[in-house]
């Protein structure tokens, strides 16, 4: 029993990079309970002219599974892309954190009365009470989902899954629309969040890095690249 959990452990070592998320959520709760009042506002004046379309929070709460979905997949079949997929989101979540923590702010965006009631408003509503209008760009929305999507696409053992990425694509696409037509975010979170992303595509992906080690049954086998 005992050497099968030693095993266990050594095959999946690389997990201890998920730690990172303890430090993320307590930094981001603290931010959460901080950042209420004074803050920068952020708008831009087409987010005027976008409307509050209420059954975009299906898209918008999947997320949650398209990052944690996305992330177990590779830690299990493909360790160098979870690795780099890792490295992609954490970066630019940590980014996000600083840049709320020096720059605090937030919007107005959201509507104050709610003109129909339906499944999606309350979950709208509900979403709303545990989410506050601040710690807004670059979107983490937008950005991991980008992420996501970059992942999908570069990986060599899903390159012959055109439907599984043509369905990443249009999920990607519908979680970004969300966090706009929900009144989560201004157009300005969304377009920091592409950013940011296309700047760590090309610090992630633009070089075939290398993490850790190769497994091969019975022994290990040093490959070149990063430690």
């Amino acid at each position: 029993m005992k050497e099968k959990l030693k095993e266990f452990l050594y095959r999946y070592r690389h997990g201890w990079i998920l730690s990172y998320f303890l430090i993320y959520v307590t930094w981001f709760a603290w931010l959460e309970q901080t950042v209420t009042r004074r803050f920068h506002v952020i708008h831009l004046a087409v987010d005027d002219y976008i409307p509050f379309v209420e059954i975009f929070i299906i898209p918008y709460l999947l997320w949650f599974g398209y990052v944690a979905v996305a992330v177990a997949w590779f830690f299990f079949k493909d360790v160098q892309d979870y690795y780099k997929l890792c490295i992609f989101l954490f970066v630019g979540m940590t980014v996000f954190l600083v840049v709320s923590t020096v720059y605090p702010h937030g919007h107005y965006l959201r509507p104050r009365v709610f003109e129909r009631d339906n499944i999606f408003i309350t979950l709208v509503k509900g979403l709303y009470l545990i989410d506050t209008p601040t710690n807004l760009f670059p979107s983490i929305h937008v950005y991991n989902s980008l992420g996501v999507h970059l992942a999908v696409i570069n990986s060599e053992k899903l390159k012959e899954k055109r439907w599984l990425r043509r369905g990443s694509f249009v999920l990607m696409s519908a979680i970004i629309a969300s966090t706009m037509f929900l009144k989560q975010h201004s157009v300005f979170d969304v377009i920091t969040g592409c950013v940011m992303a296309l700047v760590m595509y090309t610090l992630v992906y633009a070089k075939d890095w290398q993490f850790g080690r190769k497994h091969v049954y019975g022994r290990r086998e040093r490959v070149p690249g990063i430690r």
